[in-house]
């Protein structure tokens, strides 16, 4: 039977990654390519752990056995056939590449495939996605691309090569406005899939300085692993620095424009609700920073914006709230901690400055 810890591999090929574990551990974490198809749903596995932890391995094969039968036996492998039709390179693992895979192995093999079993499964996987973000992210140089809120530094990201987005990884802007319609992964998908961009940038781009946005170590309800992000931000800070107005264009596109859109094709004919509602909810979480003149206000705008955006279709309302938070909340916010940072500052300027700055860098 074919075993495979090529883990490098894997992740440079983006090999197919056929999941034979329960589904409750697939929702837990998995790997970006992977596919679940397991050989035990989630109330077969918990009566054969029980029956594992009573009375040991070979009564619970034999439950094992008994639950799936023969009929459920086909029903797994044609469905793992027709997935490796479409997948033929994909590889085969479960928890700690024991029983679980190796039983799937034999059954592909009997009827006429052969497939590669990740050795040491899902576990050894994820140990070295683990090993290789704190490796990976303690050798390199990094850039971190800073400004205010609104600055447009995820803009800047995406048109540079030697990039990693972090809040797209973690699908969440980064604030308190900051959730999409679509949810955010779970932690450990999150982390795993940081260790892929890691070893991928590492492979392509060859002694270039890594280019990040300048985060908290929470995005959302994500976050980086200390070390991780203590390397990250090690590195050396560029502010990009843009005009009030744009900036107030660029959170109306974002957090209005394209967010209501999402949200519309999510949720339909309630999206608009569903969208209003986080707005407001988003307002409350930061009540006690903003204090209560200014939180008032801002209600009171809120709701305008509201009533105008439901009444007459018109969201231009929300630029005034947007400038007032960027003036007194936010800019206040970000130009203390810039003040109080330890990191050194080698670059200020506008859109185009940073993005020609970063490139000499990247490519002398």
């Amino acid at each position: 039977m074919q075993l495979s810890d090529d883990f490098r591999s894997i992740v440079l090929n983006d090999t197919p990654l056929l999941d034979v574990r329960a589904e409750v551990e697939f929702e837990k974490g998995a790997f970006s390519t992977s596919t679940n198809l397991p050989i035990l749903n989630d109330k077969e596995r918990e009566l054969v752990g029980t029956m594992y932890k009573k009375q040991g391995n070979e009564a619970a094969v034999k439950l094992a056995e008994e639950l799936i039968k023969q009929e459920g036996k086909l029903l797994r492998v044609d469905a793992w056939k027709k997935y490796l039709k479409q997948n033929p390179k994909a590889y085969l693992y479960c928890f700690r590449g024991g029983q679980r895979s190796g039983i799937s192995q034999a059954w592909l093999k009997e009827s006429g495939i052969d497939i590669t079993r990740l050795k040491g499964g899902y576990k050894a996987f994820r140990t070295f996605l683990m090993d290789e973000s704190l490796s990976i992210s303690k050798e390199l140089d990094t850039l971190i691309v800073g400004g205010r809120t609104g600055s447009g530094k995820t803009i800047l990201l995406n048109e540079l090569e030697n990039a990693i987005d972090l809040e797209g990884l973690a699908n969440h802007r980064g604030s308190s406005f900051g959730s999409f319609a679509s949810i955010q992964p779970t932690q450990i998908n999150f982390e795993n899939n940081l260790a892929y961009e890691l070893i991928k940038f590492k492979d392509k781009h060859k002694g270039k300085p890594l280019v990040l946005e300048h985060e908290s170590q929470n995005i959302g309800r994500t976050f980086m692993p200390k070390d991780v992000y203590n390397n990250f931000m090690s590195g050396k800070l560029i502010l990009l620095e843009t005009p009030i107005d744009d900036r107030v264009d660029i959170i109306y596109k974002d957090y209005i424009e394209q967010s209501l859109d999402s949200f519309n094709v999510k949720y339909e004919d309630e999206g608009i609700s569903v969208w209003s509602q986080l707005i407001e909810n988003s307002l409350d979480k930061i009540q006690k920073r903003l204090g209560g003149k200014l939180y008032q206000e801002l209600k009171i705008i809120l709701a305008d914006a509201l009533k105008e955006h439901q009444d007459n279709s018109n969201t231009q309302g929300y630029k005034i709230l947007i400038k007032r938070l960027l003036i007194e909340y936010y800019d206040p916010m970000y130009d203390y901690q810039i003040e109080k940072t330890k990191m050194d500052i080698i670059f200020k300027g506008n859109h185009l400055e940073v993005s020609d700055f970063i490139k000499q860098i990247s490519y002398s």
